[in-house]
């Protein structure tokens, strides 16, 4: 039997802030919500240039960032500067742009570049190297964020951290893939950023699967950036579907 409800309008959106009328058994009781003061929450971050799978996942309101690299781009096969003017079109907040050069100041140069076209929803991408790393103190200078690159160790999360890093990405697939165990970097780093406090976030990247994100997620970090197809798998198991077929089959008896 049918029992949604017929012609009533859905809520598109629910005020938690301000005061609202209860009522219980005939008895109003005024309510004020206590507001959402937590701040260290977990994100997912998309990595991938293929607009079109942004656009799709985008729309479940659970992406808080777009992350891509040359490769990615490549990938694409686009010009990378209309696949950056689509994602921004998305309304995407923060899209991590990589700049390619051998010297601080080429950097810091395509780095503004990127910063003209797209103003705070850009975050620079850069390869951490002293060059990079030289870059990256001056850009956090001046305010711009930065996503340090291709680490691989804890001595570089230091220095970039020192340098003022919004994001390191420590690549955990690309380790594992070398016989080293990307997860247990995450663990190091989010210990010692833990420890001293630091305000760098830890952005996982290379992730592969799902049970990737969970771990690193339990050995601090702040955001997963992840593919789409594991994106997508974070929602599904064989179990719940087992279930879900039962309760529709129990739903039209």
């Amino acid at each position: 039997m049918d029992s949604t409800p017929q012609g009533e309008s859905l809520p598109t959106h629910v005020d938690k802030h301000s005061p609202y009328t209860y009522l219980d058994k005939g008895f109003e009781i005024l309510i004020t919500p206590t507001p959402n003061t937590q701040t260290n929450v977990m994100k997912l971050f998309l990595d991938t240039a293929i607009v079109s799978d942004i656009e799709e996942r985008v729309s479940t309101g659970l992406i808080d960032g777009i992350t891509t690299n040359p490769t990615l781009i490549r990938k694409s096969g686009r010009d990378p500067w209309n696949v950056y003017r689509d994602i921004f079109k998305l309304g995407v907040k923060d899209l991590s742009i990589e700049v390619v050069g051998e010297s601080s100041s080429t950097l810091v140069k395509l780095a503004m570049n990127v910063y003209e076209n797209y103003g705070n929803v850009a975050t620079i991408k850069l390869p951490c190297t002293t060059e990079g790393v030289k870059a990256c103190k001056y850009l956090t200078n001046i305010g711009i964020r930065v996503n340090m690159t291709l680490v691989f160790s804890v001595s570089q999360a230091i220095m970039c951290s020192l340098a003022g890093a919004t994001y390191i990405s420590p690549f955990i697939g690309r380790m594992d893939d070398n016989s080293l165990n990307g997860l247990d970097l995450i663990k190091h780093i989010g210990t010692i950023y833990r420890s001293q406090q630091i305000k760098t976030q830890v952005l996982a990247a290379s992730v592969r699967d799902v049970q990737s994100v969970a771990k690193a997620f339990e050995y601090g970090a702040d955001i997963c950036t992840i593919p789409p197809k594991v994106f997508d798998s974070m929602c599904s198991h064989v179990l719940t579907d087992a279930g879900l077929e039962k309760f529709k089959e129990d739903a039209n008896f």
